[in-house]
């Protein structure tokens, strides 16, 4: 019964444990924040689409052809959103991995550092992606954003 608490760790160990996964927690933290932005664009493009869908079939002439061109613009949208959605969820899921892998290796005294370090860069790679996924999609909405000229028109004969 002895050697029971010898092989229990210290809480000095613990500490240190959770002392290195703070950068990984702070991490999540701010895939949380990307992962509510990305859900809130997807959900306004989806919503812009149905209320397309329930246009195109009334619609002739260049506004059905403005409806179609737009409907092509959003499905792409909701797809590049979609990517970036995955990618920065599957960062959040390797930052969690690399923190488990943190205190799995302070416990267990391992010593798997180039594991630890191999799991973050792949989570900092998938955020990555993410984000340029994120920017591709925000172009995308800018570019496809244009007032038609006859709306900007004041309606005064020059």
């Amino acid at each position: 019964m002895n050697s029971l608490p010898n092989a229990m760790p210290a809480i000095q160990t613990i500490a240190q444990a959770i002392q290195l996964s703070l950068s990984p927690i702070f991490m999540l933290t701010a895939i949380g924040a990307l992962l509510n932005v990305l859900a809130g664009r997807l959900s306004r493009v989806v919503d812009r689409a149905r209320d397309l869908e329930a246009l195109h079939p009334r619609s002739a002439g260049p506004e059905h052809d403005r409806h179609v061109w737009e409907l092509r613009i959003l499905d792409r949208r909701m797809s590049v959103i979609n990517r970036a959605l995955v990618l920065t969820v599957s960062s959040a899921v390797m930052t969690c991995t690399v923190v488990a892998i943190l205190f799995v290796a302070v416990l267990f005294k391992l010593h798997i550092g180039t594991v630890v370090a191999l799991s973050f860069i792949l989570a900092m790679v998938l955020l990555i992606a993410g984000l340029i996924s994120f920017l591709v999609e925000v172009h995308m909405s800018l570019t496809a954003i244009h007032i038609r000229p006859e709306l900007l028109e004041d309606g005064k004969d020059a």
